[in-house]
């Protein structure tokens, strides 16, 4: 199946690539160019954690891991704090004890806890305005109830038994619930403590990327046993190479989806510009929170509910699964869509008030009434 999905890809960009050489008519050029130009921000927040990796696995082989492996849990776990391209992967494989285990943690639990935790949750307080901030908690809160659907969905599609994946999951879960508990007892708090962890990755990946620097333009090694730049690189340029199908797919996909999502946001009852957020946080977080503000309350809720697990699934993440372990595409893609409708679904029911409640059941007696006066009609002609 990863073959397949691989060849979609190379059909992508074979189409954005075209369309860039005939000026762009179809909207897929820029798509093309986009994915390449993906690799400075890429690079600036992956190398220097994959460049630190080898330490920090280090470090973790021998103080937290022993722990783990003390309550029967893979260290592995502990690379799952972290985004997916943000060192979640690298410190997954390096500290697992079944490869199988650090793979699907790596890709599946990081890209939707970790990617939550690093990257969405201080992304939007940087972003979102003030009075918007109530919102999101409850959206986030509401998202990591559904995280569980996700994390044993991608298990299961990549091979993990049941009862492995709930063992592996269970700490992830239990701290899950202690961000819930914080995040509905003292939101303000929470949100501040998420931004200070997201500013100490990021000072770790800087440190890295300068270090890897350094070393690659003198060969003089500051800290012994980090992995070279250009290996952290190769990386890079691997999701780099997948980007360049993947958003152009990503594009088709949103105009092939748009009427059928319409459809289904006026039947939930949210705004245009919350189904466009839907689509649009597949690709890219940043842009929905930029739009938060034109959505209406219910809206704004369940964009959020949906991002904690189907953020970036078609653009980043696809692309960074692709070019380090493709055989878990397809885990990637059942996880992250399964539980962002899951969240979606639950932010829906969670939103439902009596005012909405009523418009459907007006809806649906004027739709009956209509039917019947149809009918009415129908019998009159008839006669």
């Amino acid at each position: 199946m990863e073959q397949v999905i691989m060849w979609i890809m190379a059909a992508g960009a074979v189409v954005g690539g075209l369309d860039r050489l005939f000026g762009g008519r179809l909207g897929l050029g820029g798509k093309f160019e986009e994915g390449f130009l993906y690799l400075g921000p890429t690079a600036l927040s992956m190398a220097g954690i994959i460049c630190l990796a080898p330490l920090i696995s280090s470090g973790l082989e021998y103080s937290v891991a022993p722990l783990c492996e003390a309550v029967g849990v893979d260290p592995a776990l502990l690379g799952g704090i972290l985004a997916i391209d943000m060192g979640g992967y690298q410190l997954s494989v390096d500290l697992a004890r079944d490869p199988l285990i650090g793979s699907y943690t790596g890709i599946i639990v990081a890209a939707i806890f970790g990617c939550t935790i690093t990257f969405t949750i201080p992304m939007g307080i940087g972003i979102i305005d003030a009075q918007d901030r109530p919102l999101f908690a409850k959206g986030i809160l509401l998202g990591l109830v559904a995280m569980p659907v996700a994390l044993v969905a991608g298990g299961l599609f990549c091979g993990l038994p049941l009862e492995a994946i709930l063992r592996q999951n269970l700490p992830v879960v239990l701290l899950a619930a202690l961000f819930l508990l914080g995040i509905w007892k003292k939101p303000d708090q929470m949100i501040r403590g998420f931004s200070i962890f997201a500013s100490f990755i990021r000072f770790l990946i800087t440190v890295g990327l300068v270090l890897g620097a350094v070393q690659y333009m003198t060969g003089f090694t500051m800290i012994p046993g980090m992995a070279p730049l250009e290996d952290a690189m190769a990386v890079v340029s691997s999701i780099g190479i997948v980007m360049l199908g993947s958003l152009p797919v990503s594009e088709i996909l949103q105009r092939a989806l748009r009427r059928p999502f319409s459809w289904a946001g006026k039947k939930a009852g949210i705004n245009e510009a919350s189904v466009a957020g839907l689509l649009i946080g597949m690709v890219s977080v940043i842009p929905v929170l930029t739009m938060l503000h034109q959505m209406d309350t219910r809206g704004k809720i369940v964009n959020v509910a949906f991002l904690v697990s189907a953020a970036s699934t078609l653009a980043a993440h696809l692309g960074f699964t692709m070019g380090t372990e493709p055989q878990l595409a397809v885990a990637l893609l059942a996880a992250k869509c399964i539980g962002g409708v899951a969240g979606a679904l639950i932010a829906l029911a969670a939103t439902r008030t009596k005012k909405s409640v009523s418009a459907e059941n007006k809806e649906a007696t004027a739709l009956e009434t209509e039917k019947a006066s149809e009918l009415n009609g129908s019998q009159k002609v008839a006669l």
